[in-house]
């Protein structure tokens, strides 16, 4: 088999699920008027699938931010952090982020995916072992690879099957990390943090906990699900990304341990990749003093999250195991899935559709993201055009 042929069999698959002219994966978005609503096509849609939970995208302080450092610094560093791409906006930011969780020290990271690829690959290595729940998202296990660490999976959310694990270990787990999400991307479920923390004390391991989708969403200042549960200072390291509730991109890792500046030099996604941007990093500082003080927007957001998420299990859906920003439709086939994707998309609602193999236990779903900016009217219409289609798909 050739390199391509590879890519043949890809299309085929392609072409054997979705209907001629349907393009699902990367559907170009023409115009975007603003945090809720774009244009497809001819058609002005409502945005339900973009992870913009706080709608900070157009947020005037952001916008304001990012335009002055353009016209100050340039569209771009042209450099990795460790050449000449490390500007005193990203210092700034990193010492605001160690400000905001009250950890002792803070790297920022061009991207969410790099972060999670830079930390564990930085942090773990041949030798050592990562036990990592079995739904984490792929920057993750990606991250386990390039470690080259022994890597170990634990059942989803499960701590007894962890500490199994653990203890098979024996010593080895003095050089174990675990890695847990705050809110699982696909069912948006949240992990069982207090558990783990615990199964992660009594041996002696470390633990990282990705915030990605809990970050602005979770507690009273928006740090996520540890300081929903109160284990902010029980947890070695935190991930997160800039492309959710921050409405921008980038990433970053935070930790009371001060060996975590080492991994700058260690970290080859970190070395190796040029910097984000002026604009960016400006836009992300003044995104995260909104995010501290967002307490209204998170209880909107909420607010809407329960709306939605009752409207669809009463109308008989099968949902993610809990209410959050992340609200997964589960499907018996990729066939319902699609047709429910499309149902939504001709109705002016943009959602994601997600198909196995990228899914738990082979699933499909159509995915929801719940916006601060939402309206109760748009959510309205959303549990509306559910309640339509589910009459005509599963008639």
């Amino acid at each position: 088999m050739s390199l391509l042929d590879k890519l043949d069999a890809v299309a085929a698959a392609r072409k054997a699920l979705l209907p001629e002219g349907v393009e699902v994966f990367g559907t170009p978005i023409e115009e975007v008027y603003s945090s809720t609503e774009a244009r497809i096509g001819d058609h002005r849609i409502l945005f339900l699938g973009t992870n913009n939970y706080l709608g900070l995208t157009f947020a005037q302080e952001c916008r304001d931010a990012a335009q002055e450092a353009i016209h100050s610094e340039g569209t771009g560093t042209t450099g990795s952090r460790m050449a000449n791409g490390s500007y005193s906006g990203h210092r700034a930011l990193e010492r605001e982020f160690a400000e905001f969780y009250q950890y002792r020290s803070c790297i920022v990271f061009t991207t969410g995916y790099q972060a999670n690829l830079a930390t564990i690959s930085g942090l773990a290595g041949p030798g050592d072992i990562v036990l990592i729940d079995g739904d984490s998202h792929a920057s993750i296990y990606d991250g386990c690879r390039l470690s080259g660490a022994e890597i170990i999976r634990f059942r989803h959310n499960d701590a007894a099957d962890l500490e199994k694990r653990l203890r098979r270990l024996g010593e080895r787990s003095r050089s174990t990390l675990i890695i847990a999400e705050g809110i699982y991307s696909m069912l948006g479920d949240r992990a069982p943090l207090a558990d783990i923390v615990k199964v992660k004390d009594a041996y002696n391991s470390m633990l990282l906990l990705d915030e990605a989708h809990s970050l602005g969403v979770l507690g009273e200042t928006g740090q996520g699900l540890v300081e929903e549960t109160g284990l902010l200072d029980r947890v070695d390291f935190i991930t997160g990304t800039f492309s959710k509730s921050l409405g921008g991109i980038g990433g970053y890792c935070v930790s009371n341990h001060p060996q975590l500046d080492q991994l700058r030099y260690v970290s080859r996604p970190y070395i190796f990749t040029a910097s984000p941007t002026p604009a960016t990093i400006a836009s992300t500082r003044a995104a995260l003093r909104l995010l501290r003080e967002g307490v209204e927007l998170r209880r909107q957001l909420w607010k809407n999250v329960h709306q939605l998420y009752s409207q669809l299990k009463e109308l008989g859906y099968r949902l993610g195991p809990e209410p959050s920003p992340v609200i997964a439709t589960i499907l018996e086939t990729p066939q319902q899935a699609l047709a429910l994707w499309k149902g939504l998309l001709e109705h002016g609602i943009y959602v994601n559709l997600v198909l196995p193999p990228a899914t738990p236990e082979g699933h499909s779903l159509v995915r929801c993201s719940v916006s601060a900016v939402h309206t109760s009217e748009q959510m309205n219409h959303v549990g509306k055009t559910f309640a339509k289609l589910r009459e005509i798909i599963f008639q």
